[in-house]
């Protein structure tokens, strides 16, 4: 039987109990990695951790919070002490506040959607890429936005988020090529998941991306070629919704 193109390596996903974060566990565990499974919600972790060892892969969790550089310390020590590796990071975790002008969004929403977005992604990367530069390889995984890019009335603290965490993608990735680190960036269009049922709207779900689709992206990357490195994707389904 041939070897899966990510046998004995070890990713860990963030955001991992439910869409896009489940969707890639899923994939990467297909492909052979072993993955340690992040968020805040511990039996939503537990089920799709049994869903993918009853599927025949390795998988653990580890309840997280972002917000908490402690809990994110722990979550990369604890996949380290398991698998004695990290080589790929999927930052995917989020979430956003949407349909209200900036001028009346409350201070807390700002504080929790750049705490979980932005500065939670920054705990992480202090806490893996150290054992990455250790190893001299590794693939980091930032899931961004449309957003990024693009005007987003009602929602503009996530949008600032996402465009934030652009500029941190391409910068840290350029401090850490030379170490043989890919950073990548993948912005996805709408999404037919759970985050945001008010950003839908009167769109068409049928025609939204799927998280499977992002998660087809994030295999892209994670197996391109040694010589060079996709920097970002951005994502938009065929049909307009």
């Amino acid at each position: 039987m041939a070897e899966l193109p990510l046998s004995e390596q070890v990713a860990v996903i963030t955001g991992a109990s439910q869409g896009i974060g489940r969707a890639v566990g899923e994939e990467l565990s297909r492909m052979g990695a072993r993955v340690m499974l992040a968020a805040r919600n511990v039996s939503r972790l537990a089920e799709v951790a049994a869903g993918l060892k009853r599927a025949g892969g390795v998988a653990e969790f580890c309840a997280t919070d972002l917000r908490s550089q402690q809990q994110v310390t722990a979550l990369i020590e604890t996949t380290l002490r398991r698998f004695e590796r990290v080589d790929i990071l999927v930052n995917n975790a989020g979430i956003g506040h949407f349909g209200t002008p900036l001028h009346l969004t409350p201070p807390e929403v700002w504080d929790a959607t750049w705490e979980t977005n932005l500065r939670g992604i920054y705990f992480a990367l202090r806490a893996v890429v150290p054992t990455m530069i250790e190893r001299r390889g590794g693939h980091i995984i930032n899931i961004a936005s449309l957003a990024a890019h693009n005007p987003l009335p009602g929602a503009a603290i996530y949008a600032a988020s996402k465009a934030a965490l652009h500029q941190l993608s391409v910068s840290v990735a350029e401090e850490l090529r030379g170490y043989g680190i890919r950073v990548s960036l993948v912005c996805p269009g709408s999404v037919d998941t759970d985050l945001s049922p008010e950003l839908v709207g009167n769109k068409d779900r049928g025609k939204m991306l799927r998280p499977e689709d992002v998660a087809h992206v994030v295999a892209m990357l994670v197996t391109q070629g040694p010589r060079s490195f996709v920097s970002e994707v951005q994502m938009r389904p065929t049909q307009k919704p």
